[in-house]
């Protein structure tokens, strides 16, 4: 099917995400992280974490090593797997009283950490099991669904999930760690980040290009809302233990910078259905009804938008409270009122998270709608949109 000239607001966009393409890269030059990143392994120095497997578990008299009082404990002897003693038997000891610690059986695959400074019955201590296998056939499992149902569009977005990723290891991270400001860095990462996934998931075209302004410019509305309230609320961003320890092993990283970062990083990938369903939208109401206004079309595509946010909104709420369910009992169990609770930083945090998305999300729907009837946005039979001529 021949393709209709672009009307001129299209063109005027297209321009507009050149631009800012631009200021993308000249942000990437500026921000990008060179010259040597603090040394975060103060902490750790000494410590080799290794692999290993149980072989063997029996229930000993043991010294609890907080209270100095007898206890039993799991005598844990395991083959190590990795590390300078590659191959060799080890034991370690876990308090049956630590409520925290498991319960092993032979087999179990683990992690544990090595200190070579430490009495020989305390060198290595249960840290982790080792959760590589299982996680990989998710992964598996993960890349097959969407090649499956995506099919080639599939492949390009696992493409931009890798970028997404790239950009987050290789830029983001390394960034933060030099002590660039933190806003700015997660600003140019959700913006290259924005540009691979739409692009490459669903192709060069005005539909995208409209649906990456509107991602954008979410964005930016999320970051200035989200460091208003960080003010407001006086979030210091030092409630987790992480940041703890990045304060004292990275003196010059800004915690608060960073819990910013971290709500506009959060808010990109909802941001991004919204808007591209947006697009789509229009697209499909305009190849339905071609004779449509502008004016009917925007309040239709609204009505769709409205069920979207309604239902992503109630996800997002959800998804937090999931993740801080666990906090929230242990604080209400303190016998603390729910404004006590949500008051605490760790749980308003997530608080402040939850509702600057939120809002994002929802100012999102009306712009990207507005830009997709106005730009004259329609689709190609192939399904790939691109402008056209409207009424």
């Amino acid at each position: 099917m021949r393709r209709r000239p672009f009307p001129p607001l299209a063109r005027v966009l297209g321009l507009l995400v050149v631009v800012v393409g631009a200021f993308t890269a000249l942000g990437l030059a500026v921000l990008w992280p060179s010259g040597d990143a603090p040394d975060l392994s103060g902490s750790t120095a000494g410590l080799d974490y290794v692999d290993a497997q149980v072989t063997a578990v029996e229930v000993v008299g043991c010294t609890d090593p907080a209270e100095g009082l007898p206890t039993e404990c799991q005598a844990v002897s395991v083959r190590v797997s990795s590390g300078p003693d590659e191959g060799e038997p080890a034991t370690f000891f876990s308090s049956l009283a630590d409520f925290r610690a498991p319960s092993f059986s032979a087999g179990d695959r683990l992690v544990l950490v090595y200190n070579r400074l430490a009495p020989a019955p305390f060198q290595y201590v249960f840290v982790e099991f080792q959760r590589d296998t299982p996680l990989l056939l998710l992964g598996l499992a993960f890349v097959l669904v969407v090649v499956a149902f995506g099919r080639w569009k599939g492949v390009r977005a696992l493409a931009g999930l890798g970028v997404s990723l790239a950009v987050i290891v290789g830029f983001l991270l390394p960034s933060l760690l030099r002590d660039h400001n933190a806003i700015a860095v997660a600003l140019v990462t959700t913006s290259v980040v924005a540009f691979a996934s739409l692009y490459l998931a669903h192709g060069v075209s005005a539909a995208t290009t409209v649906a990456l302004l509107g991602t954008l410019t979410s964005v930016v509305a999320i970051a200035l809302l989200a460091n208003v309230m960080a003010a407001a609320a006086r979030l210091t961003g030092l409630s987790g233990e992480s940041f703890q320890v990045l304060r004292v092993t990275a003196e010059a990283i800004e915690p608060r910078g960073i819990l910013i970062a971290g709500v506009v990083i959060g808010a990109l990938g909802v941001l991004d259905d919204v808007t591209v369903t947006q697009v789509s939208a229009v697209t499909e109401l305009r190849r339905a009804k071609p004779d449509l206004s502008r004016r009917d079309l925007y309040r239709s595509a609204i009505r769709i938008g409205r069920d979207h946010v309604a239902s992503t909104v109630n996800t997002l709420v959800l998804a937090y409270v999931g993740a801080s369910l666990a906090l929230m009992l242990f604080f209400l169990q303190e016998g603390r009122s729910i404004t006590q609770v949500l008051g605490r930083e760790v749980v308003a945090i997530e608080v402040v998270r939850m509702l600057v998305g939120s809002i994002g999300l929802i100012l999102s729907v009306p712009l990207t709608t507005w830009l997709a009837v106005v730009a004259g946005v329609t689709s190609d039979t192939d399904g790939h949109g691109h402008g056209s001529s409207s009424s």
